[in-house]
């Protein structure tokens, strides 16, 4: 099995440009993936590129092709949709498309805008990733059903929105020197508790913003490296995937997300580790409690354990494990079909020693991104690991 390293990435500035397409922002994401790897477009094979909203947001479908074109390479191309998951999977199928001698070099990442809609429309846009029979019939948005976990997870284990805007005020403080980041501003705990209420008991801040922009990473293989004498150190040793039930009233539980230990546990067996080698993660904080459930599906925390995880200084950027070193989702931004190939980009700067937030993880090893679809009925888990 051929081992997959990440020649390059890159990443356009993640914020509000409505007037900018999608193909416009995966072409400039896809120019800076090439001229960090020094690899030439012509020898890119394959292109696997997430996006969501496409159809809704720009009325534009059958986005593979046009994607390859902005990019300026020529090879099958494919779009992968997995509701926020989608460039996750996207990533994933260029990992096994690679580590089964299919190709060498493949691009992979993701695009979304979303900004040239109305926050109504967009809602109802992002609302289609629930189960339409059983959720969005009934009027469920996602604050609603992320608001039905957060309330679960309370009353199975107790916490407070104390503990929630900890990591509000975390993930902002990261975004801080993160200069692809939305929100490069401060909030503190008080200012979140105090933000008006979304749908309790969640507020403002304890969500995403609304977010354009656009992810891309310049995959290869080992032999590839070693025939062109590239300098890529990071390796992408571990992947997985795992699904749930669409609707949050046919799971067994709503305070945990099994398809996402699921998409560990299989992760960290192709890699060969475990939840204690991970030195640092980057993990999909839609809205907060969504951090808490995903460092305990990554195995960090057991159930119920996770949410005072920032309260008490543990997830922090000088904490034992730091979580969204980037700004993660919440203030880093949530392009919803580039996010998954956006967390590979920064776990690779920071692995490499290239992010402004490396200075806190000089001697980690072994990263892994956590990228959810939906109420987390998909999720996709990579481990990264770096030459030292």
């Amino acid at each position: 099995m051929e081992p997959v390293r990440v020649a390059g990435v890159g990443l356009t500035h993640f914020g509000r440009t409505p007037a900018r397409t999608g193909r416009e922002l995966f072409a400039e994401a896809a120019d800076r993936a090439f001229a960090d790897a020094n690899v030439d477009r012509s020898a890119v094979e394959e292109l696997a590129v997430g996006n969501f909203m496409g159809v809704d947001a720009e009325r534009q479908g059958h986005q593979g092709p046009i994607l390859a074109d902005a990019a300026g390479v020529q090879c099958p191309a494919t779009r992968y949709e997995s509701a926020c998951a989608s460039a996750g999977v996207a990533v994933r199928q260029a990992v096994r498309a690679i580590r089964a001698g299919d190709a060498d070099v493949v691009l992979a990442g993701g695009t979304e805008r979303m900004t040239n809609l109305d926050t109504p429309a967009v809602t109802d846009a992002l609302a289609i990733a629930a189960d339409e029979l059983f959720e969005v019939r009934a009027g469920v948005t996602f604050p609603g059903a992320y608001a039905l976990m957060a309330q679960a997870y309370f009353d199975a284990f107790g916490g407070d929105r104390t503990d929630l805007a900890h990591i509000a005020s975390k993930n902002h403080e990261n975004a801080l020197v993160n200069e692809y980041a939305q929100y490069q501003r401060e909030i503190s705990v008080a200012e979140a508790l105090d933000a008006p209420m979304v749908a309790s008991p969640l507020g403002l801040f304890d969500a995403c913003p609304i977010t354009d922009g656009a992810s891309a990473l310049v995959l290869v293989s080992e032999s590839y490296v070693e025939e062109y004498d590239l300098d890529a150190p990071v390796t992408i040793t571990g992947s997985g995937q795992g699904g749930d039930r669409a609707a949050l009233a046919e799971r067994t539980h709503i305070a945990q997300t099994p398809a996402a230990t699921t998409a560990a546990t299989a992760a960290y067996e192709d890699a060969g580790v475990g939840p204690e080698d991970v030195d640092v993660a980057e993990v999909h904080d839609c809205f907060t409690i969504a951090e808490v459930l995903a460092i305990e599906s990554l195995g960090f925390y057991e159930p119920g354990e996770g949410i005072g995880a920032a309260r008490r200084g543990e997830t922090t950027a000088d904490g034992q494990r730091p979580i969204n070193l980037s700004g993660g989702l919440k203030a880093k931004g949530h392009p919803v079909g580039a996010t998954g190939g956006s967390q590979i980009a920064e776990m690779t700067r920071l692995l490499r020693g290239d992010h402004p937030n490396s200075d806190h993880v000089p001697e980690a090893t072994v990263g892994v991104t956590h990228n959810a679809g939906g109420t987390v009925a998909s999720a996709v888990v990579h481990v990264l690991e770096v030459d030292r």
